[in-house]
């Protein structure tokens, strides 16, 4: 009898439960029914049953999970970082030696690669002291030979116009990279040694030359760093390397390894030849010599050099006979 009546309050129990639940679902079986029929699609039996995911995001997402956790299983301290490319010089060296000539154009290359938005600059050292020449594009330099030219890809090239001795010495060119990058370029002017000299090979700061003889001048160039075959001679002010009014003149140059000869010839000299021959590699680099062109005279150079050879003449005489009588005494005695 009891356990007839659990049953009876079990069976009320679960009607009651039925019949809330189908109350609270009843809205929910108006809209499904009220949504539009064909709206619905229902699958093909084929696609029932598939061995894709039902949630592929959720999947991936899982999937990507459960990487991550192997990878921390291996080593979960590992961390990776990118770092921006830092920019270089193309060329292999952090350091260079540059010689050119004095009172020419020099370029000294900076070559950078990868510049990223960095500043280039030339420096001029000397000593701890640093001087600003240029910085990007602008020229900051009061001497107005230095300028800065840009050449693509890559080089940053300093421009020194008519270099002079006051221009050698270290440069610096600067990338404003963390840390920095620095080129150093040690410039050398050199300066030729030049010479005008006779036949026999001594420097004369004169010749003289009889009326209708040939003029033959030798310029003599050495410590040249930039071989030139292109020697002036200048009669005043005027050029003799392609004069064709007078005639006769011919100028021969031979260039060695760091040096040059150039000889002038003027053939049958006259008076108007006579003045001052100049031999020129550029304006900063040049000789003279002063030419004497005479009718059958004696020049008085001439003249007060062969009386001083006669006045000398007793000098050494007096000299040789004490020499002589000296050792005539010294072999008396030694008897």
């Amino acid at each position: 009898m009891e356990y007839k009546f659990i049953w009876i309050i079990a069976i009320f129990c679960t009607t009651t439960t039925l019949q809330s639940i189908h109350s609270e679902f009843a809205p929910l079986k108006h809209s499904l029914t009220s949504f539009p029929r064909n709206s619905w699609h229902d699958p093909p039996p084929s696609q029932l049953f598939t061995s894709k995911p039902l949630f592929p995001q959720l999947t991936h997402i899982n999937s990507n999970s459960h990487d991550d956790d192997d990878v921390g299983e291996e080593g979960s301290n590992e961390i990776t970082t990118t770092h921006e490319p830092l920019p270089y010089f193309s060329d292999p060296y952090n350091s260079i030696n540059v010689s050119t000539q004095l009172g020419t154009n020099i370029q000294l290359h900076c070559r950078v690669d990868n510049l990223r938005g960095k500043t280039v600059s030339w420096m001029r050292r000397k000593g701890d002291q640093l001087t600003l020449i240029t910085f990007g594009h602008h020229t900051y330099s009061s001497d107005s030979r230095y300028s800065l030219e840009f050449e693509e890809p890559n080089d940053w090239k300093l421009l020194v116009q008519y270099a002079n001795e006051r221009d050698d010495g270290a440069y610096e060119c600067q990338v404003s990279s963390h840390p920095p990058l620095v080129l150093l370029v040690n410039l050398a002017v050199i300066v030729p040694k030049v010479e005008i000299v006779d036949e026999r090979g001594t420097s004369t700061p004169e010749k003289y030359y009889k009326a209708g003889s040939t003029i033959e001048l030798q310029c003599v160039i050495s410590k040249i760093p930039q071989p030139t075959s292109y020697i002036t001679w200048m009669h005043g002010t005027r050029m003799l390397n392609y004069d064709t009014s007078r005639g006769g003149i011919s100028v021969k140059t031979e260039m060695t390894p760091g040096k040059a000869l150039s000889r002038l010839y003027i053939a049958n000299a006259n008076r108007h030849d006579s003045g001052n021959y100049t031999c020129l590699l550029s304006n900063e680099i040049k000789v003279s010599v002063l030419v004497h062109v005479l009718n059958g005279e004696e020049p008085a150079a001439m003249q007060h050099a062969a009386g001083s050879t006669l006045c000398l003449n007793p000098f050494i005489l007096v000299v040789f006979y004490i020499l002589n009588l000296h050792t005539v005494m010294v072999s008396f005695q030694q008897r």
